[in-house]
């Protein structure tokens, strides 16, 4: 087969590859890349295949795996407030469903209680488990499972 078919067919596989995004059809277009380089040496239609199906399994079977467990990590730091949940705190002024005060990483956050029934005394170590706005959503360390 001519290199140039080869190099179609990665173009197709390229273009499919952009439209479902599934890491399948771009692996394969890679593989017709080896293919059009062996085909372009002047290796016959045995050959080109036997390219092909190396190259095409070697990126199906070594790369996809690890490319989607790369891609299904979040960002490795989180930023902003983002970077506050999971923290501890500690209550300065007493925590209840609609206001407080706590002090994370040297810096006092408005707070509120996760649990809306529940009131938290000044002096608890909370942990934060979400931002809203500016104000940090706390529960109690003691009271975590």
């Amino acid at each position: 087969m001519p290199w140039f078919v080869w190099l179609l067919a990665a173009a197709a596989l390229g273009a499919a590859e952009f439209f479902t995004l599934t890491l399948v059809f771009g692996l394969l277009a890679g593989a017709a890349l080896v293919a059009a380089v062996v085909a372009g040496v002047g290796i016959g239609l045995f050959g080109q295949l036997v390219a092909f199906g190396v190259a095409a399994a070697a990126g199906l079977v070594l790369v996809r795996p690890v490319a989607l467990r790369h891609m299904a990590q979040g960002p490795l730091t989180s930023e902003g407030s983002d970077a506050l949940i999971g923290k501890r705190a500690e209550v300065t002024q007493e925590v209840t469903a609609t206001h407080g005060l706590i002090r994370v990483s040297g810096e006092d956050w408005t707070a509120r209680a996760l649990d809306e029934s529940q009131v938290i005394p000044v002096g608890t170590l909370v942990d934060i488990m979400e931002i809203e706005g500016a104000t940090a959503v706390v529960y109690p360390r003691e009271l975590l499972p």
